[in-house]
């Protein structure tokens, strides 16, 4: 008799790209703000294009999410250049806009309004 039943992968790829809906809101913003974690970001970054998150990334990742944390609020994009040496071009070129800094930095939707601006 044939065996019709589906059978699991025993060495199932992962996929980089889904994470459990419940992470994210529908533009793709972590809703849980202490869900957030270096591994997750990584997985986040490669869901925007970026393939690795080199030394530059992290440090404007990390001021990001420190200053979300201190004013509860988006920073400007010029006081984190001043603060992490790095210039509005060089944040383009390693992100392609804030948005994706945002999303990767795991903080939530900053609202149609900030998108707007982002």
């Amino acid at each position: 008799m044939l065996d019709t039943r589906l059978h699991s992968n025993p060495n199932p790829i992962p996929n980089l790209f889904t994470e459990p809906v419940l992470l994210f809101d529908e533009d793709g913003f972590l809703m849980d703000f202490g869900q957030w974690n270096e591994a997750l970001a990584q997985r986040i970054a490669q869901r925007e294009g970026i393939a690795h998150l080199d030394e530059p990334h992290w440090r404007l990742i990390r001021h990001v999410r420190e200053r979300f944390l201190a004013l509860g609020g988006l920073p400007s994009l010029r006081r984190v250049c001043r603060a992490t040496g790095l210039s509005r071009d060089e944040v383009h070129d390693l992100f392609g806009g804030c948005l994706p800094v945002w999303r990767i930095a795991g903080l939530p939707n900053p609202g149609e309004e900030a998108k707007a601006y982002m």
